[in-house]
């Protein structure tokens, strides 16, 4: 009796196991059964469709089979057990160019969609059915379930700065894949600025061999990286040939990614006037900046320039520039939108030049914010004559926005709302929700800058502002800003987990979003890219700590947004944590020379890191 009950437990215990999916983004529609697919060399893969694209998705799913010890053969027919991937002969317009549909039971799993893009995601979405645990065996059991899934938003993108530090052509290939597998479809690549000129462009060749080199500095940026010294040669950097983009841009398109290049003009142009300096104001000699302190922030959102770093929009000569850079680059890149920057551009030089002043009192220009739409418009023309459509960032509008150019809102809402109501069609990507390169855990353990974004944060984003009509908003977007991410590694920590969020905001329906449900899934992909050996953020398990006075005394709250979770803490210098103090309410940090410590723990095992803090430390987080 007790072997059958035991047996009976066990079953049932598989079963709730496949019960569950872990599936980031979440899809629209996921039903669970009783059947079990085994998965092993036995398995088939039947390609229904002559489509070349859904061939080669075909063989990189065989190849990440292969990578976890499962060899499937291409057959034509369906034997015993069989993938069967197809194109539907009648489309399912809900289903749209993306969607897909995935069944699994006993014999078959079978994979549907309109597009190739739609089995492309199908794939991700199967690969993501393979438990962890299971990964590197013989034999996968994939639980049974059908899946009905389509995106929210066209735009579900990501946004990497390769100026500040250049990554490999490998590197971005990486970073794309990881992407890919979450249903991302736009890499905005952020090819120039101050700190590097990145883009081969054959009629301008300074642009990289003046352009695409700094002299090499470590640490911070800001005051402490001194300048260039008279004759120091300039050695760190890099640039992508146009034969690399072509390669990269056929990388990305076999993973149904669309890459949107952005040339930042006319502010962030720095690396341009090293190597052609006659295109600014002053037309003195420039360098490419090293990450030194060129400008000066006072704290209520304005900024000045130390250093020269704006295209001269008064001269004739830097729309010619500008024209030869972006007939190159509408050449290389195959997609719909160009990106013209336009963010954070310094007018002081202008306002002090006599010949823009001349320039615009010619022109009845009133103001140098109107001289930089005039710039703007300008721009958004020779980028329509390459037969492409113009985004830039939302400092775009100032001064009149240019018709039939897009507009990316990273100062808030603000931009994006206006935009919308002006009939223009935006991505959201506001600092508040979307900026991966914020700090996401305490800053006593996190590489800590201006500014903080959780995981929790990310996951709050709404793109549709109630205000606005739907048909405008394309989608939103991740930016990760590279000042303090030198490698890859890094750049994976910054931008995981709160792309998982953002990618649930642009795919998933807004009702399915749950916090509860997606950090728990969160937390099965934690165990994924530990296998992989890929690094990923585990800031969210960490406790949260929270400093206030109550009359004289100051008073700590600590909590935890993982599920089942206690915090532990010491006040007393003393450790482990997990033998002081069960947090259960806000406490006292007394006077002395002490410090907190304070760690997660679920089932009496630690989750995350412990945070080690001084009281002086902790008086500073007060709010004045």
């Amino acid at each position: 009796m007790k072997k059958i009950l035991l047996s009976f437990l066990l079953v049932a215990l598989f079963q709730h196991m496949y019960a569950q999916h872990s599936i980031i983004p979440a899809p629209v529609n996921y039903e669970s059964t009783d059947a079990v697919f085994a998965l092993d060399n036995s398995v088939s893969l039947n390609i229904a469709t002559g489509d070349q694209q859904v061939q080669r998705h075909a063989e990189l799913f065989q190849s990440f089979l292969k990578n976890n010890g499962i060899d499937v053969a291409v057959q034509t027919k369906k034997t015993e057990k069989t993938i069967i991937v197809s194109l539907l002969k009648k489309e399912n317009p809900t289903l749209g160019s993306e969607g897909y549909t995935l069944s699994v039971d006993e014999k078959t799993i079978t994979i549907s969609a309109n597009k190739a893009a739609g089995i492309f995601n199908g794939f991700q979405t199967l690969q993501q059915l393979v438990p962890t645990e299971l990964e590197t065996a013989a034999r996968i059991n994939i639980g049974g379930c059908e899946i009905i899934d389509y995106p929210r938003f066209g735009w579900r993108g990501l946004m990497m700065d390769v100026s500040r530090h250049f990554f490999s052509v490998d590197e971005v290939k990486a970073y794309i894949d990881k992407m890919a597998e979450y249903k991302f479809n736009v890499f905005h690549w952020h090819l120039t600025d101050d700190e590097g000129w990145r883009i081969e462009i054959k009629s301008l060749p300074k642009l990289t061999e003046v352009g695409a080199w700094r002299v090499e500095r470590n640490g911070r940026f800001g005051e402490n990286r001194p300048y260039p010294k008279e004759g120091e040669k300039a050695t760190y950097g890099g640039f992508y040939t146009q034969e690399q983009i072509k390669d990269i841009v056929k990388y990305a398109s076999e993973r149904n990614v669309t890459i949107v290049p952005e040339i930042d003009f006319p502010g962030h142009s720095m690396a341009v006037l090293a190597a052609y300096p006659e295109l600014s104001t002053k037309k003195e000699a420039k360098f490419v900046n090293p990450g030194s302190k060129f400008a000066e922030w006072p704290g209520n959102g304005t900024f000045k320039m130390l250093i020269e770093n704006t295209l001269n929009p008064a001269d004739e000569k830097v729309y010619e520039f500008v024209d030869k850079v972006f007939t190159e680059v509408a050449q290389l890149f195959p997609g719909q939108y160009i990106h013209m920057g336009g963010d954070e551009c310094y007018h002081g030089y202008w306002d002090e030049d006599p010949a823009v002043q001349k320039f615009m009192k010619k022109n009845k220009i009133k103001d140098s914010h109107e001289l930089q739409s005039y710039f703007v418009k300008r721009v958004e023309k020779i980028v329509s004559s390459k037969g492409k459509k113009m985004i830039g960032w939302d400092e775009i509008l100032e001064g009149g926005l240019a018709d039939g150019a897009a507009v990316m809102s990273w100062r808030g809402m603000k931009g994006g709302i206006e935009a919308a109501k002006m009939e223009h069609e935006v991505v959201m990507t506001p600092t508040t929700f979307a900026y991966l390169d914020y700090t996401q855990g305490d800053k006593s353990v996190e590489n800590a800058i201006y500014a903080s974004l959780s995981l929790e944060k990310s996951y709050s984003f709404e793109p549709i502002p109630d205000e606005v009509d739907p048909k405008y908003i394309l989608g939103g977007q991740g930016n990760l800003w590279t000042e303090v991410i030198p490698n890859l590694p890094y750049a994976f920590y910054m931008t995981y987990p709160r792309a998982f969020a953002l990618t649930e905001t642009f795919w998933s329906p807004k009702e399915k979003k749950n916090w509860d449900s997606f950090i728990n899934r969160t937390e099965t992909h934690f165990s994924k890219f530990d296998a992989a050996n890929t690094s990923i953020s585990k800031a969210v398990l960490e406790p949260i700590i929270s400093i206030y006075k109550e009359g004289d005394k100051l008073m700590c709250a600590l909590k935890n947004n993982a599920q089942n979770t206690d915090i532990y803490y010491t006040i007393d210098n003393t450790y482990p944590v997990q033998f002081g103090q069960k947090y259960t309410a806000p406490f006292e940090i007394p006077a002395g020379d002490l410090s907190l410590r304070t760690q997660t723990f679920r089932s009496n095992k630690p989750l995350g890191r412990a945070l080690l803090i001084h009281r002086t430390e902790l008086e500073k987080r007060v709010k004045k």
